[in-house]
């Protein structure tokens, strides 16, 4: 079944998250590099979520914090956030269709390219530390 609403609410965020993430755990490459670090933190994690993309998404400023440290020393490349957007987008074209989907879209890709361009720099400078 197609879908016919647009991302609107908290339920619309929770149910894009947690697809998203379940599919994420069981992806051969991602998977392993989220579940050692987040390790037995799933609830906690996907919580923060809720708040990252209902802030981005639906302006109700529910986060706080920076999204970028904990991301600065992953083992990952651009293949990794290759896989990142493909799910993303096959989790959103699954379950929705509207503005917000392809805001979403638009978001995350340029997020991929933001958490990349860093990471590449940490890897390639050992001596730096990630900023706030």
């Amino acid at each position: 079944m197609k879908p016919s609403n647009d991302i609107e609410n908290i339920n619309d965020i929770k149910l894009l998250v947690n697809s998203f993430y379940e599919k994420i755990r069981r992806h051969e490459t991602l998977g392993p590099i989220f579940n050692t670090v987040i390790q037995d933190q799933w609830p906690k994690h996907l919580e923060k979520m809720y708040r990252f993309w209902q802030t981005v998404l639906l302006e109700v400023h529910s986060y706080f914090g920076s999204p970028f440290p904990p991301h600065a020393k992953l083992p990952v490349n651009k293949k990794h956030f290759d896989a990142w957007l493909q799910l993303w987008h096959e989790t959103l074209n699954e379950n929705f269709v509207g503005t917000k989907v392809e805001e979403a879209k638009w978001r995350s890709e340029k997020m991929a390219i933001m958490f990349l361009s860093k990471i590449e720099y940490y890897q390639n400078n050992k001596n730096a530390t990630p900023l706030i």
